[in-house]
């Protein structure tokens, strides 16, 4: 039953993002799913919640809609109806898909639980390290944004309104968000995956500044 249920979900994710951006893609949900499992070996959780909050916690990113934070979980939630799901497993998915996102943190959560923790530290490992870093740029690129700009130092103190603008060079976003996440990771083991990541990111900017200060 699960099994069926996961693989209508998984052909719904792939189709729905079929044109999206590259960094937000189904490969990127794919990864994201492959982790979260990996973490729920090692933490517990209900593993159901976690694989279909998993693959859907993008389905309509809000920055790819107009900034609009319903959508991606009202498409999830008619979605899970539609598999006639039991409504205390829709009802922690959407819980889930609402909370998972990093700009949530300027406001500070309202639900948590082990499966948005598992998940969550697994779409934050997908931003950092070697495909963090080309996931950043592609979004950069996506949004016209400089890739660096000395004279446009980060901005550390922004608020959820100007961090979901987006207006900012990509080395900067470094500092603004991806070198935050490994101390922001919620289980044991996320925190031991984040670590070899993390540390890449700063051998890469090291190297970033060696060659633009040429």
């Amino acid at each position: 039953m699960h099994q069926l249920v996961i693989e209508q979900t998984k052909n719904f994710v792939k189709k729905t993002l079929a044109e999206a951006e590259a960094g937000h893609d189904y490969w990127h949900i794919l990864r994201v799913l492959k982790t979260a499992e990996k973490i729920s070996e090692q933490e517990g959780g209900n593993k159901l919640v976690v694989i279909l909050s998993a693959l859907l916690h993008d389905i309509a990113d809000a920055k790819f809609h107009n900034g609009d934070e319903s959508l991606g979980p009202k498409i999830a939630e008619e979605f899970l109806f539609s598999l006639s799901l039991q409504p205390d497993i829709i009802n922690h998915v959407v819980k889930i898909i609402e909370n998972i996102s990093f700009k949530n943190t300027f406001s500070g959560a309202n639900f948590d639980s082990l499966e948005l923790q598992i998940v969550q530290d697994a779409d934050r490992l997908d931003a950092i390290g070697a495909i963090g870093i080309a996931r950043a740029f592609v979004y950069g690129g996506y949004k016209n944004n400089p890739i660096y700009d000395p004279d446009l130092p980060p901005n550390l103190s922004m608020d959820k309104a100007t961090y979901k603008k987006g207006n900012t060079s990509t080395i900067n976003h470094f500092y603004e968000k991806l070198l935050k996440l490994k101390e922001m990771m919620n289980t044991s083991t996320g925190r031991s995956l984040a670590e070899q990541r993390h540390q890449f990111m700063l051998d890469f900017l090291s190297q970033f500044y060696r060659e633009w200060d040429i």
